[in-house]
């Protein structure tokens, strides 16, 4: 059995933070359980260019407010209770509102090792 508490892990290795978001992976690669788990902090008044061209990512609206604007296509609204799914590695633009700093629960697949970031095309790599 694996038991870590979000405040242990904010405090380690596992938070990573750019400009505009923080992410704790309270579960990596290395905890062998086929998928990764993050709570991710999107900064208020932020846009983040993510496109996951080799992970699939489900993501959970805990606190907060913004949206989701998937290239080429819709923008839809996000708000506490909104799961949405990258399930074709879709290329998109998550945005906070203004004083609405978002707090998103997120399960990577593959999981992720826990010292990926966003390259400059917004993709993480894949790392062993």
């Amino acid at each position: 059995m694996i038991v870590r508490t979000l405040d242990e892990c904010r405090g380690s290795e596992r938070r990573v933070a750019s400009e505009t978001w923080e992410s704790v992976r309270m579960l990596l690669k290395n905890d062998n359980m086929g998928f990764s788990f993050h709570i991710t902090t999107i900064y208020q008044d932020t846009e983040t260019h993510i496109h996951y061209k080799n992970h699939l990512e489900s993501v959970y609206c805990m606190s907060g407010e913004g949206e989701i604007q998937v290239v080429g296509g819709e923008t839809y609204p996000i708000k506490p209770g909104t799961l949405y799914i990258l399930d074709k590695h879709d290329e998109h633009y998550l945005r906070a509102y203004k004083d609405k700093e978002m707090v998103m629960a997120c399960v990577f697949n593959p999981p992720i090792t826990g010292a990926e970031v966003h390259d400059e095309n917004g993709v993480y790599p894949i790392l062993d």
